[in-house]
């Protein structure tokens, strides 16, 4: 008797070889069908209130919001692009690429963004030919069931197999390690566990690292749009993603300005009494975070440690100078959180944020509030993250956005630094085999003369 992923697995395979000759135009008309369908405002409202009910996570215009943009900017990154037949020629070379699918996607969605990332996925996986199979946690298992009869309706109004998109209905570990390991390719997005379980399946996947985004503050830059910034970066579902600042390093002249023009964007200085109660409250046993103040309001974080806020806080800053084993606040919060420290020499602000991200986070992401582009350049070059990204709010711009170039995605590669196979925001074309077509060209061999320097020749 065949298991109930196996069932899935074989709709999969059938669906997927009925649409595996799908010419570009189709293809096309099903990915933006599915993208118009998700920023419907009444479907994303609806799917938005059902994710906050059902995780107890963020909060809904953030969620609608994140429909909104992220659906809409991934399928302007579809739009025009070929992921059919001859997608690259290069004449000089003599060599075709050709696109093909890979098969069947297996597809992890984690709580913290289940609303868009099943959007996303499916999008991609349509665009590239794929069947794909949403496995959700077990705590929005009815989210991803809604979102998923919104795409399969839309694959059905267009005639095309509507098992192109199937939702893992009986969540379970086992279901989703049997998923992973009969896929042909794994999108993992969600925590370190279930990141690992994938690479462990013995299926090619692309994870996830972990998230502890940091930035530098220096005196170049309007304080009040800084803090604006980080306040809306940080505060933004409150908390669920891992770009959320979690960190930030103030240059030590400008410090007591900067939390002054924090608070004036709703953030509140815990004093040394409420940092020690929080952090009992938000490490209950010294090491794992406490599950109750994952993306919750701060006045919510507060009660949870023992004390009391102002009603016009949105989020709560600890001031703290240690880094990792010892010092839980340098760690990744996932919660409306800051940790502030202050640095007097560039350098040392470069140094802290390898450290921190050493300690939680490597090969995710940091930022950088300057008007310095040698700063830029010169942290650029010497952290061990994949994204730096520049005067804007890193929960708003690592994962793409309207006013930068980086690709629309919900799933962000942090490279070998973070155990991952890319360092690249996850997207469509990453779910493509090519084949390489290779023409005769007249030969490139050279001299030694020309290949090799004098100074290598006469060594």
């Amino acid at each position: 008797m065949a298991t109930y992923i196996e069932g899935l697995i074989e709709r999969a395979r059938t669906a997927q070889e009925a649409f595996a000759n799908a010419d570009q135009e189709t293809v096309d008309r099903a990915a933006e069908l599915i993208c118009w369908r998700g920023i419907d405002p009444g479907f994303a409202q609806q799917l938005s209130e059902l994710a906050v009910e059902e995780s107890r996570m963020g909060d809904v215009p953030s969620k609608y919001a994140k429909m909104m943009n992220k659906v809409r900017g991934a399928w302007l990154e579809m739009k025009g692009q070929k992921s059919v037949g001859i997608i690259e020629e290069d004449s000089a070379l003599g060599l075709v690429k050709i696109a093909k699918p890979v098969g069947v996607i297996g597809a992890l969605i984690p709580c913290t963004n289940c609303e868009a990332t099943p959007v996303l996925k499916a999008a991609w996986a349509v665009k590239t030919r794929n069947a794909i199979i949403l496995a959700p946690h077990p705590r929005t298992k009815k989210t991803n069931a809604f979102v998923v009869d919104m795409m399969r309706s839309a694959l059905q109004e267009l005639g095309l197999p509507q098992d192109l998109i199937q939702n893992v209905a009986e969540v379970s570990v086992q279901n989703s390690q049997e998923l992973m390991a009969s896929c042909d390719l794994i999108l993992a997005t969600g925590g370190g566990g279930m990141v690992k379980a994938a690479y462990s399946s013995g299926t090619p996947a692309y994870g996830v690292g972990a998230g502890n985004a940091v930035t530098i503050v220096d005196d170049t830059q309007d304080l009040k749009e800084v803090a604006n910034k980080i306040m809306r970066g940080k505060t933004f579902d409150q908390a669920t993603s891992c770009s959320s600042e979690n960190s930030v390093l103030v240059q030590d002249t400008i410090y007591d300005e900067f939390l002054a023009a924090m608070g004036a964007q709703g953030g509140y200085v815990c004093t040394p009494e409420q940092k020690d109660l929080l952090e009992k409250a938000m490490w209950p046993d010294g090491h794992s975070l406490n599950r109750n103040i994952i993306a919750q309001p701060a006045s919510v974080i507060a009660r949870e440690a023992g004390f009391s806020i102002p009603e016009e806080v949105s989020f709560i800053m600890v001031q703290e100078s240690g880094i990792g084993e010892g010092f839980p606040f340098s760690a990744e919060k996932l919660s409306v959180v800051l940790t502030v420290y202050r640095w007097s020499e560039f350098d040392s602000a470069v140094d802290m944020v390898n450290s921190i991200t050493s300690y939680n986070g490597t090969g995710h992401s940091c930022g950088i509030h300057s008007s310095d582009r040698e700063k830029v350049l010169k942290l650029s070059e010497q952290v061990n993250v994949s994204r730096v990204m520049v005067n804007q709010p890193q929960s708003l711009a690592n994962s793409g956005a309207w006013t930068n170039g980086m690709p629309i995605t919900l799933t962000l590669g942090c490279g070998s630094w973070g155990g991952n196979i890319s360092s690249e925001n996850i997207t469509w074309k990453h779910l493509l085999n090519t084949t390489w077509v290779a023409f005769p060209i007249d030969s490139r061999q050279v001299p030694d003369e020309q290949l090799f320097s004098d100074r290598v020749r006469n060594s």
